[in-house]
């Protein structure tokens, strides 16, 4: 255990911090399942933009790296195009 104030907060803001980072990827995760459970184009193009803005906001908050929104993106678009 931290004896040290500053340690103390800062045990305190890392336990917030992860708390927040987890729902938000497991937010992703969710709607990256809604879009690849679709069977239809018409029901996945809605979920892929939902999703696609989510990805955009998640590196905007520093919490997944661009490229990896740019490479979940991608496969999710090329899911949806082979979609009939």
């Amino acid at each position: 255990m931290a004896h040290h104030k500053s340690a103390i907060k800062r045990i305190r803001q890392n336990a917030k911090r992860r708390a927040r980072n987890r729902y938000y990827r497991s937010w992703m995760r969710t709607m990256i399942k809604k879009v690849r459970a679709a069977r239809s184009r018409d029901e996945a193009l809605p979920l892929l933009n939902q999703t696609k803005s989510l990805l955009d906001r998640l590196v905007v908050k520093g919490i997944i790296h661009k490229n990896k929104a740019a490479n979940y993106k991608r496969k999710l678009e090329k899911y949806v195009n082979q979609l009939a």
